[in-house]
């Protein structure tokens, strides 16, 4: 019996006793990784309503709690054991990223700074993210990627400037610090993401975070006025639980599918859609030009999608040759 004539279908085999991770394909990844960009959208707009009733430290706090008790019952109900020992450093990243650096930075620049102005860190984020991932995990996009990322971060930071008038606000220090810490919680969390499910990933974060959001918001909660309204409550509980855990739980899925630079580019669209929202629910003004950047993203992230995509499979036929 020959190799072409053998009735054993083809089978997996795993090299050097690594166990393979199993894809759902790019697509999936695509709309995984997307539905968390809407979600994050909405997170400046829900945090401008939630300083109406909350303090920028409370507000952190609260909902750094709010999050991990979402996220210790969804553990609990899964039965879920604790990570490996390797795996908590990273979490500790992904904790100080996105769960207490990130908010907490936003939400001090916000009180100075439009929810259209801090769209200018959203307009970055996307090329540093794939930036430190290229760094942190060896990946190589071709060069069609970073031309595309680089064209699509000049046309959200040239639109979200001249939305601003060009103006540099009092904010922006927060900004840059927030975009920077966020990138790194990213890529950490898309790295662990390959290794444990991407609810996991955020869930042991916010857990993590647990004993320092509950210090913080008894803390905080005396020193800083509590009014409460329908906005603010609202706004609190979507960065909670909308924000902060189902969004990154879609997206860190998402990332470790189609991986950590592609699925940073679809963050494009995030500065594009925050001013919707922020249009829809602030009443902040948008310029005409807002369709014709819309379109020069769209295009950007389609540029880097497919870039992405041919990259990956030009390395999976190259490890084929070489073994």
């Amino acid at each position: 019996m020959t190799a072409h004539d053998s009735a054993t279908g083809p089978t997996a085999i795993a090299v050097n006793g690594v166990r393979p991770l199993v894809r759902r394909g790019p697509g999936n990844g695509v709309v995984l990784a997307g539905l968390g960009v809407l979600a994050f959208s909405l997170t400046f707009p829900s945090t401008v309503w939630g300083l109406e009733s909350f303090g920028p430290w409370s507000l952190v706090a609260l909902r750094s709690v709010l999050a991990a008790l979402i996220a210790g019952c969804a553990l609990l109900a899964g039965r879920v054991p604790l990570p490996a020992r390797r795996h908590w450093a990273g979490l500790a990243v992904v904790a100080g990223g996105v769960v207490v650096g990130f908010p907490l930075l936003t939400s001090l620049a916000l009180q100075t700074s439009t929810s259209s102005h801090a769209a200018v860190v959203v307009g970055l984020l996307p090329l540093t993210t794939a930036l430190l991932s290229a760094l942190r995990t060896g990946s190589r996009p071709p060069r069609a990627f970073w031309v595309a990322a680089l064209a699509g971060a000049a046309v959200v930071i040239a639109f979200t400037v001249q939305q601003s008038g060009g103006r540099l606000s009092g904010g922006d220090l927060y900004l840059f610090g927030a975009l920077l810490v966020c990138a790194a919680g990213y890529t950490e969390g898309g790295r662990l993401a390959g290794v444990m499910p991407g609810w996991q990933v955020i869930g042991w974060a916010l857990v993590l975070c647990l004993p320092l959001a509950v210090a913080g918001a008894a803390v905080a909660l005396p020193f800083e006025p509590v009014r409460l309204t329908t906005h603010g409550v609202v706004g609190l509980v979507w960065v909670a639980a909308g924000s902060t855990f189902l969004g990154l739980y879609v997206w860190y899925r998402g990332m470790a599918e189609i991986g950590v630079p592609r699925a940073s580019q679809l963050q494009l669209a995030q500065p594009l859609l925050t001013l919707v929202w922020s249009f829809l629910a602030l009443g902040e003004e948008v310029s005409t030009a807002a369709p014709v950047a819309a379109v020069a993203v769209l295009v950007c992230i389609a540029v880097t999608q497919r870039a992405g995509s041919r990259g990956k499979r030009r390395r999976g036929a190259d490890v084929l040759v070489r073994s």
